[in-house]
């Protein structure tokens, strides 16, 4: 997913910040700048072709919002420090404390990573399962071959690649338990979409 997940209430300062630091135009027009990549204050000046202190005021803004950060910092050729900014890997999400969005998001985010998890152990664990189930198959095969010399290597040949070959129409376990774990959470975000509208 994304960076860090901020979850913000109507009114708190944070919002407060943002909301300022977003009511200008201009600060629109800078981060689609730094959307792009890293700019100085220059740079967004030169683009924007609006005076620097100007440029300054809405980069302070932002900066203090946190909607942008200072990536790095480089020298000019006349050894001047020059600072870099970009924008911050954020989700934003602005709902009331009644909500609990922040709980019901960590709640969800980690019952989908143990649902990864899972997935991968099963993918790791497919091969040696594999291995198991084929010698299995090659005592069945050897039987069902012809009693004659060619019968018998055909026989052999094809015990040899069962292993390789899956079953028709079976399905993949590790996609299977991958879509029963999605198919689970959508359930449960379902039944809680139902008990909030239920609740206002």
């Amino acid at each position: 997913m994304t960076g860090e997940v901020v979850v913000l209430e109507p009114g708190d300062e944070q919002a407060q910040k943002i909301a300022k630091a977003m009511s200008s135009p201009t600060a629109n027009d800078i981060l689609a700048i730094l959307a792009a990549g890293t700019r100085s204050l220059s740079d967004i000046t030169e683009q924007l072709n609006i005076p620097l202190t100007t440029v300054k005021y809405h980069v302070e803004n932002l900066l203090d919002a946190g909607l942008i950060k200072i990536s790095e910092t480089r020298y000019s050729i006349k050894g001047r420090e020059v600072k870099m900014y970009a924008l911050t890997d954020r989700l934003l999400i602005v709902a009331p404390k009644r909500t609990n969005v922040r709980d019901l998001l960590l709640k969800y985010s980690s019952l989908f990573g143990f649902v990864i998890a899972g997935t991968l152990a099963i993918i790791g664990l497919s091969p040696l399962l594999s291995l198991q189930e084929a010698p299995a198959a090659a005592p069945r095969m050897m039987a069902a071959g012809m009693a004659t010399e060619g019968g018998m290597n055909a026989a052999k040949a094809v015990s040899d690649n069962t292993a390789a070959i899956p079953a028709a129409g079976a399905l993949d376990p590790a996609v299977a338990f991958f879509l029963g774990g999605v198919l689970v959470i959508i359930v449960l975000l379902c039944y809680e979409a139902w008990l909030w509208k239920k609740r206002r």
